[in-house]
């Protein structure tokens, strides 16, 4: 196998996304609420920023038409999706209205709660940064939910898992 140096740029946007998807990543649900309801998206673009204050972040595209909204919106919840959880994820990335699959639980802020994920972290929005073609959305987290068990990953353009050793 040889291995290719370029300079990304459009005539190379397909080897530059797949170079990304080198990394491995978890996969996240994101929700909040807005004037017509509960909103969620599926999110792989997800990181601690600090400890001290509690800061993570998560980058909507601005091409989304969820984008704005959750931008926009003045608290959201992060759901690190269990390895179980992929049908509920690739629910979400088609259809962020859709909570008809899921029992409404709500957090104090009245965010739509997925059951079952390995994490949740209930952030109220502390700034938003622009990054291209995506925006840097970072919360402050208020509260954190978190159980035992595995996270759903994404590499290569496929979801699994960790074995276990």
């Amino acid at each position: 196998m040889s291995e290719t140096t370029f300079i990304p740029g459009p005539d190379s946007l397909r080897a530059y996304r797949d170079a990304l998807g080198c990394f491995g990543t978890g996969v996240t649900v994101v929700t909040t609420v807005t004037d017509r309801g509960p909103l969620a998206i599926t999110a792989n673009s997800f990181t601690s920023v600090s400890m001290d204050p509690p800061l993570l972040l998560w980058c909507p595209a601005r091409q989304s038409k969820r984008h704005d909204p959750f931008v926009q919106a003045g608290h959201f919840s992060i759901h690190v999706m269990a390895e179980e959880q992929l049908d509920l994820a690739m629910h979400f990335a088609r259809n962020g209205e859709d909570f008809s699959i899921v029992a409404d639980q709500r957090t104090d802020h009245g965010i739509p709660v997925l059951p079952g994920t390995v994490a949740r972290f209930d952030c109220r929005h502390h700034a938003c940064h622009d990054g291209g073609d995506h925006s840097i959305l970072v919360g402050h987290v208020e509260a954190v939910t978190a159980r035992p068990g595995m996270g759903l990953i994404f590499k290569r353009g496929q979801y699994g898992g960790f074995l276990e050793k």
